[in-house]
């Protein structure tokens, strides 16, 4: 007897022993936190503000059609409709996984009918056509006892809130390239209008040239190239008019309209740059105000509570059952006491031979979140980089814009004094072709840069999350403290 006992505790310490562990297993990966990433000497020299960009950043550009036309994007883009649809299914999911969470009760009845051989079943059943009816009513609960099928709930909500954040997010891009869009054409009209000035710039040297010619001051040189210049005026004007109509199309795409769309849309009017002041709260708050940023956050805490799911696989699971119903044959009547039937059935499982299942899927959870704290980690230094980068651009362009300014007023009076001296028969040809190239050069570089400005600002408001406020819960807490507690908890070990 005593043999026997030792034999037993021998068998069962070798089954306990081949228990599955989460032993060695582990995420390491760390959230940045906003003090740790440097920008005080690139963002220094910027003015501060107290305000994030409006959720209507738009209008600061000064034009109503472009209210409207961001309006009508958000309704009907169709890159927005699948990010709405996308955070739908997510929210779906979520609700799924909260459905596990719940205890589950079905009823069902039937009604067959049978005949038995009496080959096989004796008399008074075989032999015989008889009915059979039931009713029953069952329930089913798995006992979430370590919280994994929470943790699993709570990772689908985190997943659901990130995807309608990327929503967000997407309704940023689509206004600011409907913004940027919007001064493209804007900025194609201007090239449309500097190419009607050029031909008839070129036009009238060309007059001039042939009158000069008539009179035997210029030789038919200088007419052939001026020709020539016309000609090349008249090219230019053709691929001006091409950009007008791609602008056009590339809005309609935008709006979610055919191209006949585009064909309505007025000239816009010259648009001012957004004036953008960096919020005294940068870098800090930036993690709640880009969308893209929150949204990874997000998906980093999702991926933690995935590991908790996966950690409580390892551990013993209870659940309960029972049935209930009534059951009756042939003529009988169903609803009898002696027709009752019942079944209570309480369960305990233990995890012992898996074959390893259970740690790769808790290393491939573990793997997840490493990878989505570096896309998040990615994704703020990209934040931060972006902004510095676009600053450093609206800078540089507005040196650039007052520069290009004085250079075109010094161009135009040239020009003016060329063709005075030419028209006198002073100056001479090559003189007005040169400050006529100078000219036109002048006035594209400052359209340039004057639409490279809109655009930038267009950018930056976009770099600074466009408007984008976080929901006022807990759902978007991406503080440190809480990215702490959530890696904390990770690693726990059941």
């Amino acid at each position: 007897m005593r043999r026997t006992s030792l034999l037993l505790t021998a068998a069962l310490t070798a089954v306990l022993a081949g228990c599955a562990s989460t032993g060695g297993l582990h995420s390491d990966a760390k959230p940045l936190q906003a003090d740790q990433l440097a920008a005080s000497r690139s963002l220094g020299q910027t003015d501060v503000s107290r305000d994030w960009p409006a959720a209507d950043w738009w209008t600061a550009l000064g034009d109503k059609q472009l209210d409207g036309l961001i309006g009508e994007a958000l309704k009907n883009n169709p890159d927005l409709a699948i990010a709405r649809a996308r955070a739908r299914a997510a929210e779906a999911q979520a609700g799924a996984a909260e459905a596990a969470t719940q205890p589950t009760l079905n009823a069902g009845a039937s009604i067959a009918g049978a005949r038995l051989p009496s080959t096989l079943v004796p008399e008074p059943l075989g032999g015989h056509f008889s009915w059979v009816k039931y009713g029953y009513l069952s329930f089913s609960w798995d006992i979430d006892l370590w919280g994994g099928e929470r943790a699993a709930w709570e990772a689908a909500v985190g997943r659901a809130r990130a995807a309608a954040i990327d929503a967000q997010a997407t309704r940023l891009e689509v206004s600011a390239n409907v913004a940027r869009a919007y001064a493209q054409l804007g900025y194609a009209c201007k090239q449309q209008d500097l190419a009607k000035e050029q031909l008839q710039r070129a036009t009238g040297v060309r007059t001039l040239t042939e009158q000069r010619v008539q009179a035997g001051i210029d030789s038919r040189l200088q007419l052939q190239q001026s020709s020539a210049e016309q000609a090349t005026a008249e090219q230019q004007l053709a691929a001006a008019n091409r950009r007008v109509s791609a602008a056009r199309n590339a809005l309609s795409v935008l709006l979610g309209q055919g191209p006949d769309r585009g064909l309505d849309i007025a000239r816009p009017q010259p648009l001012t740059p957004a004036a953008v002041a960096l919020p005294s709260t940068l870098p800090a708050q930036l993690l709640g105000h880009r969308p893209d940023v929150v949204a990874a956050r997000l998906r980093v805490e999702a991926a933690s509570k995935d590991i908790k799911t996966a950690k409580t696989r390892f551990l013993p699971n209870l659940s309960l059952g029972a049935l209930a119903g009534l059951a009756a044959g042939g003529g009988t009547n169903l609803f009898q006491l002696p027709a009752r039937f019942y079944q209570v059935a309480p369960a305990v499982s233990l995890p012992i031979f898996e074959g390893g299942r259970l740690r790769a899927n808790l290393a491939g959870r573990d793997a997840a979140r490493d990878m989505a704290v570096a896309q998040y980690n990615k994704t703020l230094i990209g934040a931060l980089d972006d902004i510095a980068d676009k600053l450093d651009g609206v800078q540089s362009l507005k040196e650039q814009a007052d520069a290009q300014q004085r250079a075109l007023d010094a161009a135009r009076e040239a020009w003016k004094l060329a063709m005075d001296r030419y028209r006198s028969g002073i100056g001479s040809y090559l003189q007005a072709l040169t400050v006529q190239r100078q000219l036109l050069a002048a006035e594209q570089n400052a359209a340039a840069l004057h639409a490279e400005q809109v655009d930038l600002s267009v950018q930056l408001i976009q770099a600074l999350g466009g408007g984008y406020r976080p929901a006022d819960d807990s759902s978007t807490d991406v503080s440190p403290t809480a990215a702490a507690a959530n890696t904390d908890s990770s690693r726990g070990t059941p």
